[in-house]
């Protein structure tokens, strides 16, 4: 398999309030020095998403301080610690003390390099990737942004269980760490008295590298080498001995089974529909409103982009009708063709700095689409904050479920509604960025910026007003683009605000604050 240079996006501490569009990217950030500001010692009872117990992952009683079996342990650690190759060395300080933010760039580059259309057929029509036969051109999956949420949902919320679990038994067995228990080893990190077992690293790389491995299945080789990589990295910087590490990998295992069994009926696989399915969406959605959204491309990409993902399984909204907002204006109407004009005006007097808002946001084709955008700037201030793991785990969770409802929301108004875009009603119109190929109405970036804003809001209330500041950005890109309406964006932000607030208040009663 052909390496992949992974690019430690987010990494570097930016402060917020200088710029709301630098993305100039980092190709490498040193943050061994990294700090919890808390260690966060209640987090076993943290409230679990997917599991009902922070024990329901029996664990074996580890070997007791002096005991013959951890002094073999340690001195195994000192071994591997005192022959370390200059590859093994370089991985203690990438993979750093908080390695989940390393697996969350790992899962951001992998939506970008598969976030990519396939060709035409010889007739003109495209083909569509095959979970079942992921190899086969196109290959499997076509990370776009309803993909990708969903993907980060599913390793997020996998993480924070594992973690609350690690959390759990550190604190009931306090096994100290390697480094602690003898004074040969050095520890490569902050010497922060965290227990050591089970590993919370290892916790990591089994949840991330199973989770990723069955959302990007091409990939198994390279996540196995990441995920051993990073679990011989424990050892060698001092803070695990080798039953540390296999207690975490066995929560690891066990938090992905869980979460992936949820992915396998969350509706999901038929998110893609046939020809046959598309046509009676469109058809029922003209016989409500009287209007249907054509795709406009030659030749046509798919059938829309998965126009059942809005029955896909959602988090912590209880439906999507309880965040699906009212029909759009009706093409002609007055209100409508105020929108138009306003589209009309940007069109022929676009400012070099709108531009660069539309340019910023665009987050198209082989990039880590809107919802990546995010996960980046959570990136950016959980270093700020100096997080520990599992409260890192957390913000990402909570993060990851609510975008991931916002999207299952949007898509659902864009089926129910199956409104034209822009480049359909207004004949002549041309955009900047290109149109994508499904329905208008709500827009995606507003959505999924509308929940993010308000849960980075929620964990980061000192930064609140620019984190809506750029989920507006967001929302008005796509109409300095020329490919949504006013009416779009408000829409799909106020949906994105309501699918919030549902994880937000799911949030307040997890025993954290």
């Amino acid at each position: 398999m052909k390496k992949y240079n992974y690019i430690n996006i987010g990494l570097l501490l930016i402060t917020f309030l200088v710029s709301s569009c630098v993305e100039d990217l980092p190709t490498k950030y040193d943050f061994t020095g990294y700090q919890f500001s808390n260690l966060d010692a209640n987090a076993g009872q943290w409230k679990l998403i997917l599991h009902t117990s922070n024990e329901q992952i029996p664990l074996p009683i580890p070997a007791a301080a002096g005991s013959p079996e951890l002094l073999k342990e340690l001195a195994e650690a000192k071994e591997k610690q005192s022959k370390a190759t200059s590859a093994q060395q370089e991985a203690v300080v990438y993979w750093t003390n908080n390695p989940l933010l390393r697996w969350n760039e790992i899962a951001l580059e992998l939506a970008t390099k598969y976030n990519l259309i396939p060709a035409p057929n010889p007739d003109g029509s495209y083909p569509v990737p095959d979970p079942a036969n992921p190899s086969k051109y196109p290959q499997f999956p076509y990370s776009h942004p309803p993909y990708t949420s969903r993907m980060l949902a599913y390793l997020s919320v996998a993480q924070y269980d594992g973690l609350i679990m690690a959390w759990q038994y550190k604190y009931k067995f306090k096994r100290q760490a390697p480094y602690q228990l003898d004074p040969q080893i050095k520890t490569s990190y902050e010497n922060n008295g965290l227990f050591s077992y089970p590993s919370d690293g290892a916790v990591i790389a089994k949840a991330s590298q199973d989770i990723l491995t069955a959302m990007f299945p091409l990939e198994k080789e390279f996540l196995a080498q990441k995920a051993q990589e990073h679990l011989e990295s424990l050892i060698v910087a001092g803070i695990n001995v080798s039953s540390d590490v296999e207690a975490g990998k066995l929560i690891g295992t066990e938090v992905a089974k869980t979460a992936l069994s949820r992915a396998s009926t969350d509706g999901m696989k038929n998110a893609q529909t046939t020809r046959a399915k598309s046509d009676s969406i469109k058809n029922a959605a003209k016989e409500r409103f009287g209007w249907v959204w054509e795709n406009q491309e030659t030749p046509q990409r798919m059938i829309g982009l998965v126009p059942l993902f809005g029955k896909v399984r959602l988090w912590n909204v209880p439906n999507v009708e309880a965040i699906r907002p009212g029909p759009p204006p009706a093409p002609g109407s007055p209100a409508f063709e105020e929108s138009a004009k306003e589209l009309k005006q940007y069109a022929n007097n676009l400012t070099t700095n709108q531009r660069r808002i539309a340019n910023f946001w665009n987050d198209g084709l082989n990039t880590y689409t809107p919802p990546g955008h995010w996960n980046r700037f959570a990136k950016e201030e959980v270093v700020a904050k100096k997080l520990s793991p599992v409260r890192t785990a957390r913000v990402f969770a909570y993060l990851n479920m609510a975008i991931a409802d916002a999207g299952i929301g949007c898509w659902d108004a864009k089926y129910y509604y199956h409104y034209p875009r822009p480049i359909q009603t207004m004949p002549g119109f041309k955009t900047i960025l290109g149109t994508p190929n499904f329905p208008a109405y709500t827009s995606g970036h507003a959505s999924f910026s509308g929940a993010a804003a308000e849960v980075m809001a929620h964990f980061f209330p000192a930064n609140a007003g620019q984190f809506r500041t750029w989920a507006e950005e967001a929302s008005m890109s796509r109409i300095y683009g020329g490919i949504h309406y006013s009416f779009d964006a408000t829409a799909g932000l106020t949906q994105g605000r309501q699918a919030a607030a549902y994880s937000i208040a799911k949030a307040k009663l997890d025993g954290v604050d």
